[in-house]
């Protein structure tokens, strides 16, 4: 979905001119914006919060040239979803087929070839 689909679905709720819709969903994204430059915490219950995060400083690397870079520490965002959220994209409790395996295998006796 972006942002012009986001516009639409709020403009199709009401009588709301696509101009009212643009102005709802900007404002919505610039309060949330503002609200983690000032290092608040935003919660939207039923969806989910978003905060900021410290990252610690680090020597990282050029890919291009492999030459060392310092990486200053910076505050980066993060959205936690709320359960549920989570629960209403994983219905019934599912898990990731990552996880679930219909043939578990020991790592340590691996099956005979």
């Amino acid at each position: 979905m972006t942002k012009a689909d986001l516009v639409d679905k709020v403009t199709a709720l009401g009588d709301l001119t696509r101009r009212d819709g643009e102005i709802i969903v900007d404002t919505l994204f610039e309060s949330v914006i503002g609200a983690l430059k000032a290092d608040d915490k935003v919660e939207i219950r039923g969806f989910g919060s978003f905060r900021t995060r410290q990252r610690n400083s680090r020597i990282g690397r050029n890919p291009k040239t492999g030459e060392r870079v310092d990486v200053p520490a910076k505050r980066v965002p993060f959205f936690k979803p709320s359960k549920e959220l989570r629960d209403s994209v994983n219905p019934n409790g599912a898990k990731s087929p990552a996880i679930v395996s219909t043939n578990p295998v020991d790592p340590h006796h691996p099956p005979a070839m």
